[in-house]
């Protein structure tokens, strides 16, 4: 069966700590994401697009809830028949504030949410964030795929779990930066060929006190054959990928038939 979807990954720069310039950059990337011929049958953007990094006021800019989140990506999906992979934002819930991500359906509900369950101690994430406590699984127009934030990616166990649970595709929001690139690279191209299967990554580009992040967002096919990558500019990056690949792929190198799992 011919499965095609046209991906489209909103690599904006993030203004630290603005998140009422955020939500209009964002919006002008949707809008520039859905004029086209080639309508995306799925939008993705980065880590934390709502705020940034500005953790030391986190509790205070984080998105109540996700209240405004949800009232812009519901109401977008819907309108435009799109399915989003809403990055992930600063949300703020009882307990304290989450880093997450929400997914809706072309109709306009939410279908899945995932929390980022590895903090990042080189940027303090652990001292101003909650880490979530269940993997990233959703479904998309019955395709069923995984999600994972940044860090995350260091985790091949993580993705492992994901694919075992059926993923075809794997969304990776992030803000991964300078000097990183080659880790960044490797790793989604690693986790790709390791579990057969599609990575779309979504990273910011600009720079937030002395930290540059680079762009280089990534569509991975599951031979690990990079099908589109960004250059470290705001843009709109688009990818057709054919979910056919994944079976076709699991079948002729039979990783998961092989696999040892009693020996490790």
């Amino acid at each position: 069966m011919s499965m095609r979807w046209n991906i489209a990954l909103l690599q904006m720069d993030i203004a630290i700590g603005e998140p009422d310039r955020n939500f209009a950059k964002l919006e002008e990337l949707l809008e520039q994401a859905v004029q086209h011929e080639e309508k995306p049958d799925v939008i993705v953007f980065p880590e934390m697009w709502n705020t940034g990094y500005a953790l030391e006021r986190i509790d205070e800019l984080a998105d109540p809830m996700g209240e405004r989140t949800t009232e812009l990506l519901s109401s977008f999906s819907r309108k435009y028949g799109v399915n989003l992979v809403g990055g992930s934002i600063a949300e703020k819930r009882s307990d304290g504030v989450y880093n997450t991500i929400y997914a809706y359906n072309r109709e306009g509900e939410r279908v899945a949410d995932y929390s980022k369950i590895h903090l990042f101690r080189l940027m303090d994430e652990e001292k101003f964030l909650q880490s979530g406590d269940r993997v990233g699984a959703l479904q998309l127009d019955g395709v069923q795929a995984g999600m994972m934030i940044c860090y995350d990616i260091r985790f091949p166990e993580l993705a492992r779990k994901l694919a075992l649970g059926g993923a075809q595709i794997l969304f990776v929001p992030a803000e991964w930066p300078n000097p990183r690139l080659h880790h960044w690279r490797t790793l989604l191209q690693a986790r790709a060929i390791e579990n057969q299967m599609f990575v779309v990554s979504c990273n910011r580009v600009g720079v937030s006190g002395t930290t540059e992040f680079f762009g280089h967002s990534m569509v991975i096919d599951p031979w690990g054959e990079v099908l589109a990558e960004g250059d470290g500019t705001e843009q709109v990056i688009r990818a057709a990928i054919d979910l056919s690949t994944v079976p076709e792929v699991r079948s002729r190198i039979p990783i998961f038939e092989d696999r040892r799992p009693a020996l490790y």
